[in-house]
């Protein structure tokens, strides 16, 4: 999306005043004693006499940490740490009750034992360190290893060094609000098929431990395992709410697993896998329109399932939703002339295009392929608050919260909003959220010309009732609409990346603005044949450039 201005929020903020009494502790011995530096004596104690003497003032610390600040507050936390003293541990954080609790559970509810941590080379406040443990279960032990890291800051109130708390300081995988439990798994474990049924696992597949993870927990109890012995992530009420499913980190006896068979290609896994890997922070997912089979899904991050779960702003793909509102109440059609000019203001914003273009004399289909933002914008004083809201839900099936593709997944979310917000949800910024799962099926039901919720799991498996949408697009928008998206393919801001793909697909850009980043994240949605994906490379710049690839290699794949 090309840039937009607003007017800067001001915001005043009151000075932070500290105090309370001042007292010097003298240590010696078994004991302290404390002594007050006003007041006092016996004059004070019976009220005649003496005036108490002026509070001195309290100086707190500023400034950078230095070296010997981060090494002994280091030391301090993972010597206590490693030798059993969750307490003193917590004492040498910014908050040592939720610090007490989770290394408290951390012998007492993990099992964990023979622990030995190492701070390796830090740069500035912030430490690595290695973690070598035993878990100890009647009987049952095993090794565990990891890597970890603190972050050293300097406390509000006084100034100490501190360790800045987060459950993650404990173990990589953890969230504020988790715990780490060993005992029996509870869910017995299951043995993920794909569609031709062999087994997934990370080993071949890493993006999957998230979808592993979330078959499990959908499945476990009646796909006909049993439980073993494990050391896992549970997770708290903040994960729960993120739709975070509970993780296996450990097992030290097996338990029976059941099956659970998805539609998974593992072609299309494995060249997915292979195309997130080239970016940091890639994304997409792979389904088939004719029936919302999901036959890839594969992000950069193994830790969060952004391609599922993720919550992004679309930028320009959700052009395609904005242009199938258009045409239907007859403000645009293909081939006639549409405006798009350098800028246009709604409520209060100056919308641009990117650097600043213009069409003169242009169709709404050349605005479309080269995504010209004010094409659209220029169209939100002729709609309703609630009109784009109405067109995801009731064609594309989006932002009901009722789909159920098998594991944890986002339905997208287009609110309704207005003035300002509104125009700018027409082009994908505002607070419409969108995932490469949500973008993946908009131009699946582009291609079929109706919405089939996508899964991962048939629904046969376990008797679920799928999302529906509750209309169709007129034959007449449907025809407009791929025709925009395939001259889009062929001319437009999508074609350097599908070319040689058509002439059956259609394809639309994407680039969504983040406040404090410097570059977009880069956007792409297509579809050839029965084949339909999406995917966003988060600070990527323009998508044509960076997920523009990834989806073309998968549609090109699977052909």
């Amino acid at each position: 999306m090309g840039k937009r201005r607003r007017v800067t929020e001001q915001r005043r903020t009151n000075p932070a005043v500290i105090g309370g009494v001042i007292a010097v502790v003298a240590v010696g011995g078994a004991g302290f004693g404390a002594y007050a530096l006003w007041g006092g004596g016996p004059a004070a104690d019976d009220g005649k006499g003496t005036q108490s003497a002026p509070r001195p003032q309290h100086s707190v610390k500023t400034g950078p940490l230095t070296a010997a600040e981060v090494r002994t507050t280091t030391e301090r936390f993972l010597t206590a740490w490693q030798q059993g003293r969750p307490a003193e541990a917590a004492a040498a954080t910014n908050d040592s009750a939720a610090a007490t609790a989770l290394l408290t559970g951390y012998t007492r509810d993990a099992h964990l034992e023979q622990v030995t941590l190492t701070a390796g080379t830090g740069t500035g406040g912030k430490v690595p360190f290695s973690v070598r443990a035993t878990v100890a279960y009647k009987g049952l032990t095993k090794p565990l290893a990891y890597d970890s890291a603190l972050t050293i800051v300097r406390r509000a109130t006084d100034g100490k060094p501190v360790v800045d708390w987060h459950a993650s300081v404990v173990h990589p995988d953890l969230k504020d609000g988790d715990t780490l439990v060993t005992g029996a798994s509870g869910t017995p474990p299951v043995k993920a098929l794909d569609r031709d049924g062999d087994e997934l696992t990370t080993a071949d597949y890493p993006s999957l431990g998230t979808v592993l993870d979330g078959l499990r927990e959908k499945y476990g109890k009646t796909a006909g395992g049993k439980a073993g012995v494990e050391l896992r992530v549970i997770r708290g009420k903040a994960s729960q709410k993120a739709e975070l499913s509970d993780k296996t980190l450990v097992e030290l006896s097996k338990g029976t697993p059941g099956t659970v068979r998805t539609t998974l290609s593992p072609t299309l896994q494995a060249v997915a896998e292979k195309q997130v890997a080239k970016s940091k922070r890639a994304s997409v997912v792979v389904v088939r329109p004719s029936t919302g089979e999901i036959l890839a899904v594969a992000n950069t991050d193994h830790g969060f399932n952004t391609a599922l779960q993720g919550s992004l702003a679309p930028g320009s793909t959700m052009k395609v939703i904005t242009s199938s509102l258009l045409i239907d109440k007859h403000l645009a059609s293909a081939d006639k002339q549409h405006p798009c000019p350098k800028t246009f203001t709604y409520g209060g914003w100056k919308f641009h295009n990117d650097k600043d273009f213009e069409i003169k004399n242009g169709t709404f289909k050349a605005s479309f392929a080269r995504s010209c933002n004010t094409a659209f914008i220029s169209q939100a004083g002729k709609l309703e608050n609630a009109d784009l809201t109405r067109q995801a839900q009731q064609v594309f099936g989006l932002s009901m919260n009722n789909w159920a593709i098998g594991v944890p997944s986002f339905d997208g979310a287009v609110p309704v909003q207005s003035a300002a917000q509104m125009a700018a949800s027409l082009i994908g910024q505002g607070g419409v959220r969108m995932n490469p799962l949500n973008m993946a099926s908009v131009a699946a039901t582009v291609r079929t010309g109706s919405f089939h919720q996508p899964y991962l799991v048939s629904p046969k498996t376990d008797g679920r009732t799928l999302a529906t949408a509750s209309r169709t697009l007129s034959a007449s928008t449907l025809s407009q609409l791929r025709e925009l998206m395939k001259f889009t393919a062929d001319y437009g801001t999508a074609a350097e990346a599908m070319s040689g793909l058509g002439p059956d697909y259609g394809a639309k850009t994407g680039s969504a603005e983040v406040d404090s980043q410097k570059k977009p994240n880069g956007w792409f949605t297509a579809y050839r044949g029965d084949l339909a994906a999406a995917g966003v490379v988060q600070q990527g710049g323009h998508g044509g450039d960076t997920a523009g690839p990834i989806v073309a290699t998968l549609l090109r794949t699977g052909s």
